[in-house]
């Protein structure tokens, strides 16, 4: 009996270190991402948009911003952001309607990487999307406030759209700064 009092601290002991260092997975699982590949035209030639790199949401190379070709729209969106939320389907639709003739792109800025994905899958938003959780992209074309709407005609030109957008809007905003028409 005194033995076994003399070894049950160090059983107790050991019996504590062991739970406390095992490990337990209490994470969800990662949303996969719902995102297209950035497999859009870049060149050297630069635009008037910020020189800096954007990662890819789907992985890959990073994205120079300044060598992307026009026309295009870029809009920059968060999950927890009230009126991206409604107009980032929009986006989707002018993107499944100008596939061939306008890039159209979302930079997720300043969100969690998972609340961007979650967000874009029960909307069933697809298009390529760039991520930027430090808003490096927002802060360059001075568009802090979200969402925003970089419109890059074919030399490179550009024009922010400090504001959500409706269907209608968004339709004549591309026509004017991309010479892209769109129909509804």
């Amino acid at each position: 009996m005194i033995r076994f009092a003399r070894a049950l601290p160090a059983v107790v002991a050991l019996g504590l270190l062991t739970a406390c260092t095992a490990a337990v997975e209490t994470s969800e699982p990662e949303t996969p991402s719902p995102f297209a590949a950035c497999d859009f035209a870049v060149s050297s030639s630069e635009t008037e948009l910020p020189d800096l790199s954007l990662p890819c949401f789907t992985g890959g190379q990073p994205v120079a911003m300044s060598g992307l070709r026009g026309p295009a729209v870029i809009n920059v969106w968060a999950s927890w952001c009230a009126p991206c939320r409604e107009e980032l389907p929009i986006m989707q639709g002018l993107a499944d309607r100008t596939e061939g003739e306008l890039t159209v792109l979302g930079v997720a800025s300043r969100d969690p990487r998972e609340a961007s994905a979650s967000f874009a899958t029960d909307k069933d938003v697809s298009l390529p999307t760039l991520y930027d959780p430090d808003q490096k992209f927002a802060i360059a074309v001075k568009a802090t406030a979200l969402p925003a709407t970089v419109f890059v005609d074919a030399d490179g030109a550009i024009y922010v759209h400090r504001d959500a957008l409706d269907v209608d809007e968004l339709i004549k905003l591309v026509g004017e700064h991309t010479g892209v028409t769109v129909t509804r």
